[in-house]
């Protein structure tokens, strides 16, 4: 922690500087709502006053089209597959995490991942992250790992592993940890 005078705390925007604050937060990069509206309650007081001020920007930004939760889950579903490599979970929890209502963002998930095929895709995403063949337990524990986090399923994880000509042995021992659940 540097030593030295405190920060000042920052005076509250009024509506303008506010709107023009978020129009530059938009420009970096793309956001929800919800983390919208986060970013804004910290530049204005924290009473009604401020409120009635994000809700008048958050609602102005809406009607010119420049925040739009549909549009945003769409993007963001399309760049994470396209980019990433991720699976529909992992995706779905981001986009719940950034507060995207649940509606929206099955009806995203749903139209981008609808005609892709997810095995295809956890294969792009070893290479995409250059992981190599399991050799014993150990690695094909780490590459199943790896996948679930990614937010492919198990069932489609396996399939890879066993087209890999993972031994028997790892897999057994994998599906009987599976089965066991975590350790208390």
């Amino acid at each position: 922690m540097p030593l030295g005078k405190p920060k000042k705390a920052a005076a509250a925007l009024d509506k303008t500087q506010l709107h023009e604050y978020a129009l530059k937060s938009l420009g970096r990069r793309m956001r929800s709502e919800a983390d919208l509206r986060r970013l804004l309650q910290a530049k204005v007081e924290r009473d009604e006053a401020g409120a009635a001020k994000v809700g008048a920007v958050i609602a102005r930004l809406k009607e010119y089209g420049y925040l739009d939760d549909a549009n945003f889950a769409e993007t963001y579903t399309r760049l994470r597959q396209e980019n990433e490599k991720f699976g529909a979970r992992r995706v779905q929890q981001e986009l719940s995490r950034k507060g995207i209502a649940q509606q929206t963002v099955t009806a995203a998930i749903e139209t981008q991942y609808a005609e892709v095929n997810e095995e295809a895709l956890a294969r792009q995403h070893l290479e995409r992250k250059r992981i190599r063949r399991p050799e014993n337990e150990k690695d094909t524990a780490r590459v199943m790992r790896r996948l679930v986090t990614a937010g492919f399923s198990t069932g489609v994880i396996y399939k890879v592993l066993r087209q890999w000509d993972v031994p028997g042995e790892a897999l057994a021992a994998l599906e009987s940890l599976e089965e066991s659940g975590p350790e208390e």
